[in-house]
């Protein structure tokens, strides 16, 4: 059955850094509600209480939309193989951008990649942990390349343009500050 903790111990750390996918979800005090899976390298448990997770470009920018109107975030964990559980962690979530002071504090944490967006930093306030044993088994067969190999031929400005044409306001209309806080042109107009 569920158990509750107010921060993350050596065994939530082990189980997250051994996860191939993870989810997060996010909801502004109105519209939609956004689940978003993840992958990669793109997450790191920086301390009990504060994970930093790596944001790619992609079609859709609602989670940076959502935390700049309401700061709640969940990310969600699944056993796939081994044991069931599922773990989530609870927190107050804040969106760095490339212009951001504190963005050169934590992009070296992650693998290098001319698809990053933004990072979430998320202040862990309440772990839960479920049992899971609905969740079927999966094998991880490998990463996708799809996305690194779009962006690679988009190159810098091209990945600015589609930030600008595609990613400055979530599917609500909620602005993302993206353009601004970036410092890029906007090409949208």
């Amino acid at each position: 059955m569920g158990k509750q903790f107010n921060a993350l111990s050596e065994t939530h750390i082990s189980f997250i850094q051994a996860q191939k996918i993870f989810f997060v979800g996010t909801a502004a005090e109105s519209g939609s509600v956004n689940v978003s899976p993840k992958g990669g390298d793109s997450l790191r448990v920086l301390n009990p209480n504060t994970i930093a997770w790596l944001n790619l470009t992609g079609s859709g920018n609602e989670s940076a939309g959502h935390v700049l109107q309401n700061q709640r975030m969940t990310i969600m964990f699944c056993a796939f193989d081994g044991a069931p559980l599922i773990l989530r962690a609870y927190g107050k979530a804040r969106v760095l951008h490339q212009g951001d002071s504190e963005w050169s504090e934590y992009v070296g944490l992650f693998p290098e990649s001319i698809a990053s967006r933004q990072i979430f930093i998320v202040d862990i306030s309440l772990v839960q942990s479920s049992c899971g044993m609905s969740v079927p088994f999966f094998d991880y067969q490998g990463d996708r390349e799809e996305l690194a190999k779009w962006s690679e031929r988009q190159g810098r400005e091209g990945i600015e343009k589609y930030w600008a044409d595609r990613n400055q306001t979530s599917i609500d209309g909620f602005e993302t500050e993206i353009v601004q806080r970036t410092g890029i042109t906007d090409h949208s107009s």
